[in-house]
């Protein structure tokens, strides 16, 4: 998986792991938009670069084993790569592949993914990651679930 610098157009290599105890103390609100210590009982991770401690994006999970799927509780990248003036593209995505990579594993031909999104940022995550609304969930299901891992991670 990979994320791209926007100013060089270097591409690097990143690692999505599980958010450590220490880490909860360096997770400000203004740099990461929520209280990521209210997650704590989810599995929550964290995408860097590899050999980089900077943590450029959260994600947190809940599985959900009867309805073959793992819903995103919340996700967000660090403010430094939001909007027009981002360090680095393709952290969302990353982290919703993450996500399908486990639903998949978990679950085959039956998984899915979803998440309760903002208002506002609905229709980005339609367009963007092909999502389809059920009520105010947006989910996504084999075959699309596949299409989504595979454009993000480039080691299948």
């Amino acid at each position: 998986m990979l994320v791209l610098d926007t100013s060089t157009g270097i591409s690097h290599e990143i690692e999505i792991i599980p958010l450590e105890e220490a880490d909860y103390k360096r997770l400000s609100k203004v740099k990461y938009y929520f209280d990521w210590k209210t997650e704590q009982e989810y599995e929550v991770y964290k995408l860097r670069i590899l050999g980089n401690n900077e943590i450029l994006g959260l994600i947190s999970l809940e599985r959900i084993p009867s309805e073959w799927r793992v819903h995103i509780r919340l996700l967000t990248v660090s403010k430094d790569n939001k909007g027009s003036t981002k360090q680095y593209e393709h952290i969302a995505g990353n982290l919703i592949a993450f996500a399908a990579t486990i639903a998949v594993r978990d679950y085959a031909e039956f998984a899915c993914i979803s998440l309760r999104p903002k208002s506002q940022i609905a229709q980005h995550y339609i367009d963007k990651y092909k999502m389809t609304p059920t009520g105010r969930i947006l989910s996504i299901e084999v075959p699309e679930i596949i299409d989504l891992i595979n454009q993000y991670d480039h080691e299948n």
